[in-house]
């Protein structure tokens, strides 16, 4: 399987290794990769529209999808684009 994408624009898009802890966002597409690895994500719920939250971005990227806490590696979580929420005060 190639890349799937959610059909929106915006300059609120980074790589969900780029987002700090504590960001929160929705998944806007997840990119091709060597090895399979974004079917492996697909499978894992990461998907466009799934909303996320960064726990913790060292030594690899910890998060939340919808009710799923993964762990994967800097290099796989830059091919996971991410729309950036805005923090509510």
């Amino acid at each position: 399987m190639s890349s799937i994408t959610l059909a929106f624009s915006s300059s609120r898009v980074k790589t969900l290794a780029e987002l700090p802890e504590g960001a929160r966002g929705v998944v806007v597409s997840v990119r091709a990769s060597n090895g399979g690895r974004a079917d492996r994500l697909l499978a894992l719920g990461v998907t466009p529209g799934a909303s996320v939250s960064v726990l913790q971005t060292f030594p690899g990227v910890v998060f939340l999808c919808d009710q799923t806490e993964l762990a994967i590696e800097r290099s796989v979580a830059g091919s996971i684009l991410v729309r950036i929420e805005e923090s509510r005060s």
